[in-house]
């Protein structure tokens, strides 16, 4: 159980591909976003995973692009019949599809550069290069987002609510560095390292319920977010509750007191403390 009261960037992740719902391929995206995230002193707040259905993509565009979160979507911008993204996004947004000046001409060297390592020579009109610019078609008014690996790039729009969605392949060799270099980038402002911790400690025998008011009090008192991690088949400290605070480190200095009081009155069974 999680409560919420700290207004902080909202970061999203939707994920796509019926192949993570088949379980044909474990998805690798949610817990290196984590840890990108983590690492800057930033978190998730929410993830979807939507199997390769346009409706249903589409769908779930239209909900970020309404919001006002930072989504990073995952998979589908290729250009086989499989992959919806990029013709859903134009969906969500009302808007049409076009090739990308930008995207093109990426796409255009990457063509050139696979030839030069065939020893082949270039040729624009092989059905086969016509048929790659598809991977540059994007919403209008979409930006790029470049790709370290080969070129081929990804693409970012805003929506009307104020929702901001990066568009990145499937590929964690691809997706990663992108999204890294989001963070990095336009969102360097929002990087709270050293600025963010968590001071936690174990309640032995305890049960949810009965700290909720105690967890009520806290965050209605000081600036925090409050958080409980039930654990009830522990090999050490058997069932208990991992109870903490995070937030500005000052902040949470003083609100991780008052919660230690709060369960010294309660007569809760302490363990070990920890600090992130």
């Amino acid at each position: 159980m999680e409560q919420t009261s700290v207004s902080a960037p909202a970061f999203g992740l939707i994920i796509i591909g019926d192949e993570i719902l088949s379980g044909k391929r474990a998805d690798k995206h949610l817990p290196k976003v984590i840890e990108l995230l983590s690492a800057r002193g930033l978190s998730l707040a929410w993830v979807r995973c939507i199997g390769d259905d346009r409706q249903r993509i589409t769908a779930a565009l239209r909900d970020a692009f309404a919001g006002n979160d930072i989504v990073f979507s995952c998979g589908g911008i290729g250009a086989t019949p499989d992959d919806h993204t990029r013709q859903c996004a134009a969906a969500a947004l009302g808007t049409e599809l076009a090739l990308h000046p930008e995207a093109r001409d990426l796409i255009e060297q990457r063509m050139k550069d696979l030839a030069l390592e065939r020893g082949e020579t270039y040729d624009p009109d092989r059905p086969d290069n016509v048929h790659r610019f598809n991977m540059g078609v994007f919403p209008q008014g979409a930006r790029i987002i470049a790709n370290p690996y080969n070129k081929i790039p990804g693409f970012s729009c805003d929506g009307p609510g104020g929702g901001t969605v990066h568009f990145v392949p499937g590929f964690p060799v691809m997706a990663w560095p992108m999204i890294e270099s989001l963070l990095d980038g336009p969102y360097a402002h929002l990087h709270r390292r050293g600025a963010w911790q968590e001071h936690s400690v174990v309640v032995k025998g305890a049960m949810e319920a009965s700290l909720t008011p105690l967890m009520e009090t806290i965050e209605r008192d000081h600036p925090v977010k409050v958080f409980s991690l039930p654990s009830v088949d522990h090999p050490e400290h058997g069932r208990h509750i991992e109870l903490g605070v995070k937030g500005d480190p000052e902040s949470v200095a003083l609100a991780f007191v008052a919660m230690l009081d709060g369960l010294r009155q309660f007569g809760a069974e302490l363990g070990p403390e920890m600090v992130r």
